[in-house]
């Protein structure tokens, strides 16, 4: 994958807010979290160079950078966090203001046919056939009318938490669904499995609020 475009982006958007919650939810004091996130850019263009470039309609470009961008400041971090921890700092150092704005954006478009169109094509495509580092969904309405699920099978975040040798952190990123979800304020977010915690598949259920 290219340094240029998206990655570069990303970082420019949320390292300051990575650097931040380094002493907000971590404990390290300024210097330190300033040197952690000067060493973590190199690693994350490292990681970065690794990865194979998605498909045009690949929507899930996004999720495997923020993965990259976590395990680069882990790596980087001179005491290794536990998962609670992890947890807590990787939802603050995501939820910028432009994050829970966008998050409220695409909360207007839920279940419209759009919506509901780009999830079906979303299946359909099995971009993890080809790409390690994507993911594979099956798309399931509720009978009820209540929303509808996204089961994923496979999953680039556990394939690149697992070389990174972080894979037992991955639960981390994995609740952040639940944050975004809050975030944009239609649905509420359910979840039985996850691949990490050993589950069959990654449930993503979203149901209508109110």
């Amino acid at each position: 994958m290219r340094w240029m475009g998206m990655p570069m982006a990303m970082w420019a958007v949320f390292a300051r807010s990575f650097q931040t919650q380094l002493t907000a939810v971590l404990g390290y004091d300024a210097v330190t979290a300033k040197q952690i996130t000067k060493t973590a850019k190199p690693k994350y263009k490292e990681i970065i160079a690794q990865l194979p470039e998605f498909e045009k309609a690949d929507r899930f470009q996004l999720n495997i950078i923020g993965c990259a961008m976590l395990g680069a400041f882990v790596l980087c971090m001179p005491k290794r966090p536990d998962t609670e921890a992890l947890t807590v700092y990787y939802e603050n150092a995501q939820m910028t203001p432009l994050m829970k704005w966008f998050c409220r954006k695409s909360g207007k478009s839920k279940f419209t046919a759009k919506d509901i169109a780009a999830m079906k094509a979303t299946a359909a495509l099995k971009a993890a056939d080809r790409n390690p580092y994507s993911w594979n969904m099956d798309f399931y309405e509720y009978s009820d009318g209540s929303g509808y699920e996204g089961r994923f099978t496979k999953c680039g975040i556990c394939v690149l938490m697992k070389e990174l040798g972080l894979y037992d952190l991955t639960p981390a990123l994995c609740h952040l669904d639940y944050t975004m979800s809050e975030a944009g304020g239609v649905t509420k977010f359910v979840r039985q499995y996850t691949l990490a915690s050993g589950g069959p598949y990654c449930d993503c259920g979203y149901k209508k609020k109110g």
